[in-house]
């Protein structure tokens, strides 16, 4: 079960965040109470190893400005959150920059990995950032490849998302807060727990199914 915990901006947090086992950490450089400049993103992406990945969240801004601000903020993954078009992925993967797609099921977008050339692609609530939940009933059917399920998920409600869609990896950013916009390390540590948890059981549960 791949985690990513979204919208650090506190060495303590990135620490937690990395301690826990989560598999990316990410730093929104959009409009937000969580919001970083990419200067500051560039020291606390400096906290964490390789096998993490560091990922810079957008939304909304011309391309030029993602390319520049990614680029400053020394970060290896890019996340768009709106409705840029492939050209604009194309040019980010030309950049050398990993990819992720938001998208939210009430959009045109679709909802196959790699449709837009993205590495991974995240369904999230049509209010990204809100801690809003959302009806999975509206996603119809489960999206392809490696898709993340993000809106509205904390430690207590994780592993009943994970059971009941299966999706190859969950990201949090509202569910692990202690205010709008302040992380808690404890509640980090125990989402990063019960996703990974919930995870296994449910790989276990499905070879058990096709032994």
């Amino acid at each position: 079960m791949y985690v990513k915990v979204c919208g650090l901006s506190r060495p303590e947090d990135v620490e937690a965040a990395v301690a826990a086992g989560a598999d990316a950490v990410g730093f929104v450089l959009t409009p937000s109470p969580r919001q970083v400049p990419p200067a500051a993103v560039r020291a606390l992406a400096a906290l964490v190893p390789g096998r993490v990945a560091t990922v810079a969240v957008f939304r909304g801004e011309p391309l030029e400005e993602v390319r520049r601000a990614a680029a400053e903020a020394g970060v290896d993954t890019v996340q768009l959150h709106g409705e840029e078009p492939p050209e604009a992925f194309a040019a980010l993967r030309g950049d050398g920059f990993r990819l992720v797609r938001a998208t939210s099921p009430v959009t045109a977008a679709p909802l196959e990995t790699g449709a837009y050339g993205e590495d991974l692609l995240i369904v999230d609530s049509p209010s990204p950032g809100s801690g809003e939940r959302w009806d999975p009933a509206a996603l119809g059917r489960a999206p392809s490849g490696s898709w993340l399920l993000a809106g509205g998920l904390d430690p207590d409600n994780v592993a009943g998302a994970v059971a009941g869609l299966r999706p190859w990896g969950v990201d949090v950013s509202s569910g692990v807060e202690r205010a709008r916009g302040v992380k808690d390390p404890a509640l980090i540590e125990k989402f990063v727990a019960a996703a990974k948890a919930a995870g296994a059981a449910t790989a276990g549960g499905a070879a058990g199914a096709a032994g």
